[in-house]
């Protein structure tokens, strides 16, 4: 027998598929090489395929498991077995496997028309089929069950678009409800709205991007800009910028950094370093130590600082002793001992 495998993943949960595949009379809406399939009951149904030429075969269902793996074996017309396992890869995808065995027809002529490429052909065209089932299980309302609901069927490559099915066939689709002709159209509706919907958020979303994009350049630009401009300012700062000599010189005396010994000390230095000290002690100059005294006061009978005539050790030491004028009794007591 010649053996064959094919397998594709869809990205669709895995009851959905299982559902979608099952519905063996629809396998013509969306598959190239199969012609027909009509039930003849529950269990049995009649199939013609493109396989090394036109080929008819009856098949029974076996080894069926729900969600899990399907299989048939013909029971008349061309000799062949296969089954389909299903696999979930996650919440939304689902692996397909398919295994097909069949036997050439024509005995020996067979075997030698399989080797001059027939068989390679066959396993192309289910390669390809498998995809177009996957293509249509995607392009299906979330949850649907029935491949009907699916906007991908009666593509071009499909037997029904190419008026490839059988007699048998088309007389099946011609008593299904869901191919009446004013079902048709409302599916076809259907599906134009479902497109212009589709494009409309696609348009929105592509609106949408192009002004994110748009807000983000202009952002950027507005960055570089200001970082254009900070460095130019820091350019032209250090190029103008004095030396620190003369900015201490030209700056303005902080009332606090600048302090020495009272808030005043910040301004220009006098003697006792109190700017204000003129008012307060008029006779700072003459003699620092009793000119911290303040002036008599109004009333008391102390005298003032102008009226003190004693030396000032302080002064007396910083600015020498001052001259005092000699009486005539003291300048004859001085010349009798000399």
């Amino acid at each position: 027998m010649s053996e064959h495998h094919a397998s594709v993943t869809v990205n669709a949960p895995l009851q959905q598929v299982y559902a979608f595949f099952t519905h063996f009379n629809d396998f013509p809406k969306f598959m190239s090489f199969v012609k027909e399939v009509t039930y003849l009951d529950e269990q049995r149904s009649h199939w013609v395929a493109q396989v090394a030429g036109t080929q008819e075969w009856d098949a029974v269902n076996e080894n069926w498991i729900p969600n899990q793996q399907i299989g048939w074996r013909s029971t008349s017309g061309l000799e062949n077995t296969g089954s389909v396992r299903f696999e979930a890869q996650g919440a939304d995808r689902t692996l397909v496997d398919v295994f097909i065995s069949y036997t050439p027809p024509a005995g020996v002529l067979g075997k030698i028309v399989d080797a001059l490429g027939v068989e390679a052909r066959f396993e192309t065209v289910l390669q390809q089929d498998l995809e177009h089932f996957a293509q249509m299980v995607e392009k299906a309302p979330a949850g649907a069950l029935d491949p009907m609901q699916s906007h991908y069927l009666f593509h071009d490559e499909s037997a029904v678009t190419r008026n490839a099915t059988t007699a048998r066939q088309s007389q099946t689709m011609e008593n299904d409800p869901m191919m009446s002709q004013q079902s048709l159209q409302s599916r076809e509706q259907a599906i134009q709205q479902e497109a212009a919907r589709t494009q409309d958020q696609w348009q929105q979303q592509q609106a949408a991007t192009e002004q994110q994009q748009a807000r983000e350049q202009a952002a950027a630009q507005q960055q570089s800009e200001a970082l254009q401009a900070q460095a130019e300012r820091d350019r032209v700062a250090a190029n103008t910028t004095p030396d620190q000599s003369q900015t201490a010189q030209q700056r303005d005396l902080d009332p606090v950094l600048d302090t020495l010994g009272g808030r005043n000390a910040s301004m220009d230095r006098s003697p006792i370093g109190d700017q204000d000290g003129t008012s307060r002690y008029p006779h700072y100059q003459e003699d620092p130590m009793l000119a911290r005294s303040p002036a008599q006061l109004r009333g008391s009978q102390e005298p003032g600082v102008e009226e003190i005539q004693e030396e000032s050790p302080w002064n007396a030491h910083i600015r020498g002793t001052t001259p005092v004028e000699e009486t005539p009794e003291e300048r004859a007591r001085r010349q009798e001992n000399a």
